[in-house]
C-alpha cells in the first residue's frame, strides 16, 4: 500500500529525487533514466511512470550543468525507440495467435479487422501523437502490433514520434526548466503535463463513443 504514495511522490518531485541519486551514484543516472523511459514504452503493463515530468527535469538539469544535455538526448531517444519497437514486437507476436480466433463473447474478429485497417491508414500519426499522451504511448505500440502494422511504417514513426518527444521536451526543460517562477511551480507544472493530455484522450473516447451511438 505504500507504493502508491512513494510513486505519487518521485512523480511530483522528480528533480529532487533526481538530484539525489546524482549525488549519490554520479553517471549511474543516465542508466537508471535509460531504463525508466524504456520500461514505460517497452512494457505494456508500466503505464504509469513519468515519462513527460522525467523529460523536463533532465533539460533543466542539463541547463544548470548537472547533466550533459547531447548524452541525455541521445540515450532517453534511444530508449524511447527501442521501447515502442520492444511493445510493438510483443503485440505482433500476440496478434497472428488473436487472427485465429473465433468470434465469441471476448474476441471480436471483424472489430480486430478494423484495428489493422486503421492502423494501416492512420496509424502513423496515433503512433506520433501518443508520445505526448501518458498512458496511451504506453498501449499504442502495443495495439499497432497486435492489429499487424507493418513493421517498416511503425519504425518509420516510432523514430518520427521518439525525436519529437525526447529532443522536444529535454529542450524545452533545458530553455525553460531553470526560470524561478517555473521551478516554483514545478509540481504543478507535472500535474498539468499529466492530467492535460489525459483529458484530451477521454474528450476523444467520450467523442467517438457518442458519435458511434448515434
Amino acid at each position: 500500500m505504500d507504493l502508491i504514495p512513494q510513486l505519487l511522490d518521485f512523480i511530483l518531485h522528480v528533480d529532487k529525487h533526481l538530484e539525489v541519486f546524482i549525488q549519490n551514484y554520479g553517471l549511474w543516472v543516465y542508466a537508471l533514466l535509460f531504463l525508466i523511459i524504456f520500461v514505460e514504452t517497452g512494457v505494456v503493463v508500466m503505464p504509469f511512470l513519468p515519462g513527460d515530468s522525467l523529460l523536463f527535469v533532465v533539460g533543466a538539469m542539463c541547463g544548470t550543468g548537472l547533466m550533459h544535455y547531447g548524452y541525455s538526448v541521445g540515450l532517453l531517444l534511444a530508449a524511447a525507440i527501442l521501447g515502442n519497437q520492444s511493445n510493438y514486437t510483443i503485440g505482433r507476436f500476440i496478434g497472428p495467435r488473436v487472427f485465429q480466433w473465433e468470434d465469441s463473447r471476448w474476441f471480436n474478429k471483424k472489430a480486430f479487422n478494423q484495428a489493422h485497417a486503421f492502423y494501416e491508414q492512420y496509424g502513423g500519426i496515433t503512433i506520433v501523437a501518443a508520445r505526448f499522451m501518458p498512458f496511451l504511448r504506453t498501449f499504442a505500440p502495443f495495439v499497432a502490433g497486435v492489429a499487424q502494422m507493418t513493421r517498416a511504417r511503425f519504425v518509420l514513426y516510432d523514430v518520427l514520434g521518439g525525436t519529437l518527444w525526447v529532443v522536444g521536451i529535454i529542450s524545452v526543460g533545458y530553455f525553460f526548466g531553470n526560470i524561478p517562477w517555473v521551478k516554483l511551480h514545478l509540481d504543478k507544472i507535472i500535474w498539468a503535463m499529466i492530467l492535460i493530455p489525459g483529458l484530451v484522450v477521454l474528450a476523444g473516447a467520450w467523442k467517438s463513443r457518442n458519435k458511434a451511438a448515434a
